[in-house]
């Protein structure tokens, strides 16, 4: 399949492809990497939000694996989680600077999608 290449981006047919630059895209991919872990970020681009707020907004996702997805994120320093003293107990979820520096790649795979995400195999729902 031949994919015209936007005139303003950088083309990278002609450089030199070296391991570490392998390494580096794959160490990316596998902090973003998850079924819900970009939709959390989305939703963090926006404001702060608790855990509750989570599980309503992205339709889905279990509990157990909303709770593993912001462990692996924060565990990554992608994501903080701050325990607010009060009761009941209220706990937040946010963005960090990483996350922030990311904000122009997830636009960037926002429009990428947009344009031939029609292309994509559509999801196949789980077999029970």
């Amino acid at each position: 399949m031949n994919v015209p290449i936007a005139e303003n981006q950088p083309i990278l047919k002609n450089q030199e492809v070296k391991p570490e630059d392998y390494a580096e895209l794959r160490r990316a991919l596998t902090l973003i990497s998850g079924k819900w872990k970009l939709e959390i970020l989305w939703l963090l681009y926006h404001r702060a939000h608790r855990f509750g707020e989570l599980l309503r907004t992205i339709g889905g996702v279990t509990q157990h694996m909303l709770t593993r997805q912001l462990r692996e994120l924060e565990a990554d320093g992608l994501v903080t989680r701050t325990v607010f003293a009060e009761v009941p107990p209220r706990v937040e979820y946010a963005m960090t600077d990483a996350t922030i520096a990311l904000e122009p790649a997830i636009w960037a795979l926002m429009h990428w999608s947009r344009e031939f995400g029609g292309r994509a195999r559509p999801e196949t729902p789980a077999k029970s």
